[in-house]
């Protein structure tokens, strides 16, 4: 274990423009902005050094709330930062998780008292977390991988987690590795057209990408698919056989996963659901591929009442409801069986889920508690890079990724930053008459650069291109929609 001190965060944001509009939940999107900080820390031995983290400032996704205008949910965002970046440079000299446990309650606590829900509250921690791990890894030429399977970070068991209590998280650490690849789950957005038919006049982007589900099938050849749910049981049942009519005719194997984005109000609702889709010979080889159903009930209620009855006939995982430490230990009481890795809701939450997970395994004998890789944006570079290698490293073997469909690569960072990643991510990244962009191959992204010094990044950003983050409000946000 290392102690060291947070000295210093330089926060800074820039914007991004999609290619196509993305629609989860109640929002459609079209434009982003993008959270960058960079963290300095000092060491023991007298040195310091920079670490760098960055995550979409995304609204309606943490906190849903309707009365909140979109430019008030990034400024919660922001006032989560602000919070885990005072708490954090008042412990002094500590370990690296020692800063997010020894911080957590009071994070969620002062949070609390600004009006901010656990998943907001958990942004600022998440980032901090990330960039000083990198910092870290920097000073002492560690890779990521190689830094936790070394507990460098100092990850114990404590009281914010009782259920690990005689669990070797040591030992479970120590058998951690990055993958060589990871496969992409393509993300099929709510708005997203599904053949070229469904694009008005107009409509098309004409970059020379895929557009329509049709053309990303046959462009990447992927074989994991994310296909978003709207709530309603016949327009989702129409439009999965829409979905259903393309995967069969084009991929001769596929697997998918359904994302309710906390669309449905109970679990009756998603029986309902998958019942239909059961019926429906025209759904017999989508239902088959089914691998787990995500987060199909709001939050508000999904952890208040079991839910076997649909978790008997398709493993069910918490997302949005994955808001503090003790949520997925009650989700598995209610039935629930797996979790998301996000790197938005933390670097550490995941590293202790993904160690519940393996502890439950255990104990039952058997596969049935799982963690899964789930994306909110994540745009390529530093925040891609950091998520993918957060899944790789806790044994995840497909993730859901959007950044690279509804973005154009790395479009929206200058030419030098760019270039700079393509070089030091050769096998991750490709230049083709563009923008630097993701290289897949076969639905697979190459992960043996991301194994560098630090935390998955070997390449520069562009700091004197983006503008400073604008200070967090220091109170309590009124809701702007009444």
């Amino acid at each position: 274990m290392t102690k060291l001190r947070l000295e210093a965060v330089d926060c800074f944001e820039r914007d991004v423009n999609l290619r196509l509009p993305f629609r989860f939940g109640v929002i459609t999107v079209r434009q982003l902005t993008q959270a960058v900080i960079r963290a300095t820390i000092a060491l023991e031995d007298g040195r310091s050094q920079v670490g760098v983290a960055a995550e979409t400032l995304a609204a309606k996704w943490f906190d849903k709330n309707p009365a909140f205008s979109d430019a008030q949910n990034l400024d919660q965002l922001r006032q989560s930062l602000a919070l885990a970046t005072s708490l954090y440079r008042g412990k002094g000299w500590s370990t690296p998780f020692a800063l997010y446990g020894d911080s957590y309650r009071e994070q969620m606590a002062r949070g609390a008292e600004l009006g901010l829900v656990p998943l907001v509250a958990s942004y600022g921690p998440a980032l901090l977390d990330r960039a000083i791990l990198d910092a870290l890894g920097r000073a002492h030429g560690r890779a990521f991988a190689d830094m936790v399977r070394g507990n460098l970070p100092g990850i114990v068991a404590s009281e914010l987690t009782p259920d690990l209590a005689g669990f070797s998280l040591a030992g479970f650490l120590a058998g951690l590795g990055l993958g060589r690849q990871i496969a992409v789950r393509h993300t099929v957005g709510l708005l997203d057209p599904i053949v070229a038919s469904d694009q008005a006049p107009g409509e098309r982007v004409g970059d020379g990408l895929p557009e329509t589900l049709e053309e990303v099938a046959r462009c990447y050849r992927g074989r994991y698919y994310k296909l978003k749910l709207a709530g309603d049981v016949a327009d989702d049942l129409e439009r999965l056989q829409r979905i259903a009519q393309v995967l069969d005719r084009e991929l001769a194997d596929y697997r998918a996963t359904l994302d309710g984005n906390e669309q449905y109000d109970d679990i009756e609702a998603v029986l309902e659901l998958w019942r239909g889709m059961c019926a429906r010979p025209a759904l017999a080889r989508l239902v088959a591929s089914i691998l787990f159903i995500e987060q199909p009930i709001r939050r508000a209620v999904a952890l208040t009442r079991p839910v076997a009855a649909l978790a008997r006939l398709k493993p069910l995982i918490i997302d949005e409801s994955d808001a503090e430490l003790s949520a997925f230990p009650t989700a598995q009481r209610l039935g629930y069986t797996g979790v998301s890795s996000k790197s938005c809701k933390g670097l550490y939450k995941s590293i202790l889920n993904a160690a519940r997970v393996a502890k439950g395994n255990a104990e039952v004998g058997s596969a049935r508690y799982f963690m899964t890789g789930e994306d909110l944006t994540t745009l390529a570079g530093v925040s891609l890079q950091q998520d993918l290698a957060l899944a790789s490293l806790l044994g995840v073997t497909h993730v859901e990724r959007n950044g690279h469909h509804f973005i154009d690569g790395m479009s929206f960072a200058p030419e030098p930053e760019q270039a700079a990643f393509a070089r030091a991510h050769p096998d991750l990244y490709q230049r083709c008459h563009g923008p630097a962009r993701l290289q897949l191959k076969d639905g697979q992204l190459a992960l043996g650069s991301l194994n560098g010094a630090g935390f998955a990044v070997a390449a520069s950003m562009d700091f004197a291109a983006l503008r400073r983050m604008p200070a967090a409000p220091s109170t309590r946000l009124a809701p702007a929609q009444l």
